[in-house]
């Protein structure tokens, strides 16, 4: 089957400048190059989201993305890539992880211009929305890139700023009952939290840990550093 994909982002040279709603984002003609198998690495991830019952109560939930991270031979720049089915992900969605997966493999320090990514919400007929996956994401492609391994159990909600702090989301408690009700023992949240949220309560025998950085949020999720140290 032909797998159908979303314009990519990307960082070489060819790009046209699309204006939406203030915010500038890259678009480039995509280029296809078929690598060999030992140039495709692939990863799922889980992410911690939020929805509405039937009854239209709101809830937290646990889904998953599906990423392939292929090295090309070329040197064209980094191009993110977002399939359209079976899930898909909103504009909003794309905007947030093309800028978190950017941040956290330039606060790692890692050359990127070879590479492609490729995202994948595998959910026939739904949309993925919303912000707080992009950090998760973000820190997931580095972590691939690096070669380190995320740790079992643990997870991640937030953003990933300008500033390489992980940036505040809405509905904590809900995820972190997600979370608890899929059997994660440690979620990782922004250390700064959106004040509508209010207090949220930790379930018993699992450890919520604030982070502020990516540095760690990274660490957390992988026990490794981010940044090689020289």
């Amino acid at each position: 089957m032909m797998q159908k994909f979303d314009r990519s982002f990307s960082m070489s040279s060819k790009v046209w400048l699309l204006a939406l709603g203030g915010v500038m984002l890259l678009w480039s003609q995509m280029t296809w190059a078929k690598p060999s198998p030992s140039q495709i690495l692939h990863l799922q991830i889980p992410i911690l989201g939020t929805s509405l019952t039937p009854h239209h109560l709101p809830m937290g939930l646990v889904s998953n993305i599906v990423i392939d991270l292929i090295e090309r031979r070329d040197q064209d720049g980094l191009r993110i890539q977002f399939h359209t089915e079976p899930g898909q992900f909103s504009l909003l969605a794309r905007k947030s992880i093309h800028h978190a997966i950017t941040q956290a493999l330039h606060a790692a320090h890692l050359p990127v211009d070879s590479w492609t990514v490729q995202l994948k919400f595998p959910y026939a007929g739904l949309t993925v929305y919303g912000e707080s996956l992009s950090a998760m994401v973000g820190l997931s492609v580095a972590a691939m890139v690096k070669g380190d391994t995320l740790l079992d159990g643990r997870i991640l909600t937030g953003t990933i700023t300008d500033k390489g702090t992980i940036g505040a989301v809405g509905g904590l408690q809900l995820k972190i009952l997600a979370a608890y009700r899929h059997d994660f023992q440690r979620v990782f949240v922004p250390s700064v939290y959106d004040e509508r949220d209010g207090d949220w309560q930790t379930p018993f025998l699992m450890q919520v840990s604030p982070v502020g950085t990516v540095e760690e949020a990274y660490e957390g999720l992988t026990g490794h550093r981010l940044r090689a140290t020289p």
